[in-house]
């Protein structure tokens, strides 16, 4: 009988984001779609306890590192202080992951989110474990970091990219071979659960009433002070305005300082997070996305399978690739509040016009299709098989 293609991902996280929900909706596409595969996923701390009822039910196995105390000990907000953890891992993690990799010997090891430490041990280890790096975002390379990635990304088997855009810009870079770059979606909607999920109750701080929604980690790449900054404008001419964000970070004490300031009490409301956002996101008139850069913007294609009207920034790298104006979606200069509030004024009034704004929702339903789980198992199982001829 053929032994079981055996594939381990790497991607350890100190905060919510969305990459960890596609490690985990990778791993799920491949047990799901595809009967030659046992996946696992490294839990560093603990950071995917929460998925594990989800994952056991999949028959996905955790390989636990460290208890998972360990995260409340790491310092996780700020750009110095989540470098510090970033060290940490590397170094708790050295002999940990080369060990388990030279044991376990898997076909495949997935890695996503802090790649440094696989890369290097890459770099000065022979492994039979053929390496996928899964572009996050687009990497910023200084001198000494483009020189340790070229070395390691010429023992690489495959560099995986969220969108186009992002794999013409690792192609411009020439620190790996152009045949090793493959675009793979991420695996960001799965039909049953999300239509499961739109159902539950919602908890708002005010009466119920019309909203638009935002959502993201409160940092600067979402961009939600312009966002504020945007809304004062816009109640001028709609006082009735409300706006729910949903996520927490860093700059939740400059937003929150912002709306107390500018008195905006009554048309801005901090959810923080939210575990489950899709029933938030369905009842609202409207998602708004205020991103300086997105790769390639999760909440986009979330906002798409609730069937909401979407109001974009026109950022790299997803939504400027994704959202086409007045098709699937509306778009406003990135960073730009006089655009923004300008094409706000034609995103309300497509909005209620009910023609326009079918249109506008099934567009972007269809387009969203190319980002299930499905799909990305097609394209990784392609990329996969290739490996083990």
């Amino acid at each position: 009988m053929k032994s079981k293609t055996k594939i381990f991902y790497w991607s350890p996280f100190l905060v919510p984001i969305a990459t960890p929900k596609a490690v985990v909706n990778s791993a799920k596409a491949l047990q799901n779609y595809g009967k030659g595969y046992e996946c696992s996923i490294i839990n560093f701390f603990g950071e995917f306890n929460k998925f594990q009822e989800d994952l056991e039910n999949k028959d996905i196995k955790l390989i636990n590192f460290f208890n998972n105390k360990l995260i409340n000990l790491l310092p996780k907000y700020g750009k110095l202080q989540s470098r510090l953890s970033f060290i940490l891992i590397f170094a708790f993690s050295f002999f940990p992951l080369k060990k388990l990799i030279s044991n376990q010997k898997p076909d495949f090891l997935i890695i996503h989110l802090i790649t440094s430490l696989p890369l290097f041990l890459l770099i000065i280890f022979k492994f039979k474990t053929r390496f996928i790096l899964r572009i996050s975002g687009l990497p910023k390379l200084g001198i000494l970091r483009k020189f340790l990635w070229k070395k390691a990304l010429s023992k690489i088997y495959i560099v995986t990219c969220p969108t186009r855009s992002t794999a013409k810009y690792i192609e411009s870079l020439d620190i790996v071979d152009k045949k090793k770059i493959k675009i793979l979606f991420d695996p960001i909607i799965e039909i049953n659960k999300i239509c499961l999920q739109k159902k539950q109750r919602i908890d708002l701080p005010f009466k119920k009433t019309e909203y638009f929604i935002a959502v993201g980690r409160l940092t600067r790449q979402k961009n939600f002070l312009m966002l504020c900054e945007a809304v004062k404008k816009i109640i001028i001419n709609f006082p009735a305005f409300k706006l729910v964000i949903a996520g927490d970070g860093e700059d939740k004490n400059k937003i929150l300082s912002y709306i107390t300031k500018h008195n905006l009490e009554n048309n801005i409301f901090l959810l923080g997070y939210v575990k489950n956002i899709f029933p938030y996101i369905k009842s609202s008139q409207g998602f708004i996305l205020s991103s300086l850069w997105e790769d390639p913007g999760f909440v986009l294609i979330e906002a798409a399978s609730c069937r909401v009207p979407v109001f974009s920034s026109n950022c790299p790298e997803g939504p400027k690739e994704i959202i086409k104006d007045n098709f699937n979606g509306l778009l406003f200069e990135s960073n730009d509040i006089n655009d923004f509030v300008k094409n706000f004024d034609r995103f309300n009034k497509i909005i209620n016009n009910n023609e326009t704004k079918k249109k506008l929702i099934l567009n972007n339903l269809i387009l969203a299709r190319q980002f299930s789980l499905f799909n990305h198992y097609l394209k990784l199982n392609e990329i996969l098989s290739n490996g083990c001829n």
